[in-house]
């Protein structure tokens, strides 16, 4: 039995359990959302939620405003966490106090995080009480709208602010795995601290990179409680318009909530297979 195979067995009942929970909400999900529920009377599968829910001009604006949301936030968060691995990968004066508060960051709850964003830059939290004491603005509504605002500036910085640390903590372990030898046969070759980067380095980095930037953008289109604490009433992330739908009083919307939702996973579970298909191609190179 080789390494694999003993490590599959060990993992089975986990993924088994997991999997089944999964696949079973999904299913059930999806089976609501075409209108099919014995239990209720509803024996006749239909599309008629899905297609409630892509004629409407609101569902349509909540699909651009998660992109933005959780393209913004990759993006960001992959370039900086970039940068972080490569200068926490050089040893200097308190690089150890930085790695540990990386790794303290990752025990933060994302509500936690965005309750506390929110106490520090919204229009009425500290930051503005201390510009305003300084005499810089007039009043509250002077301090720039960095939440609720139509560009979720503030949801945006409070994923860049929990990411960043968990892809910097990937490519740091994918760095230490690489060693230094890589760079320093291309630097003996003639190559500049920047070709060596550009040529070597960034492409033995860029799976690990494309992999935790395929999950963070997953986990940003489809989380909803930092959307809920931060965005603005309108436009809605598309998490918090399935979540307002099922929580309507109206019954009859629930299937369209139940059709939101299975859009948020198909859309999150084709970028893990656009990542895994662009893995795939760059092996067969």
């Amino acid at each position: 039995m080789t390494d694999r195979d003993r490590l599959a067995l060990l993992l089975a009942p986990a993924l088994v359990i997991l999997g089944g929970l999964f696949l079973t909400g999904l299913g059930l999900t999806f089976l609501r959302s075409l209108h099919y529920a014995p239990a209720l009377g509803e024996t006749a599968p239909n599309l008629s939620a899905y297609s409630a829910v892509l004629t409407s001009p609101g569902f349509l604006k909540s699909l651009a405003f998660s992109l933005w949301i959780a393209t913004a936030s990759t993006l960001l968060a992959a370039a900086l966490a970039l940068a972080a691995a490569l200068l926490l990968r050089q040893g200097f004066p308190g690089r150890a106090l930085i790695g540990f508060l990386i790794q303290l960051n990752l025990t933060i709850p994302h509500i936690v995080g965005a309750v506390g964003l929110l106490y520090l830059i919204s229009q009425s939290g500290a930051f503005a009480r201390l510009a305003f004491a300084a005499g810089l603005i007039s009043g509250p509504q002077d301090f720039p709208a960095l939440t609720h605002d139509p560009y979720a500036l503030g949801i945006i910085l409070l994923y860049v602010w929990k990411e960043t640390p968990f892809i910097t903590l990937i490519l740091l372990a994918n760095l230490q795995t690489l060693g230094e030898d890589h760079e320093a046969t291309a630097r003996t070759l003639g190559a500049t601290r920047w070709q060596a980067f550009r040529h070597v380095l960034l492409p033995m980095l860029m799976p690990a990179l494309a992999a935790a930037s395929a999950l963070v953008f997953a986990f940003a289109f489809g989380a909803y409680e930092v959307p809920l604490v931060l965005g603005a009433h309108a436009p809605k992330a598309l998490p918090i318009l399935a979540w307002q739908a099922w929580t309507d009083t109206d019954l009859a919307t629930r299937p369209e909530a139940m059709a939101m939702a299975v859009i948020i996973a198909l859309i999150g579970l084709a970028t893990l297979l656009l990542y895994a298909r662009l893995l795939g191609v760059r092996d067969a190179r």
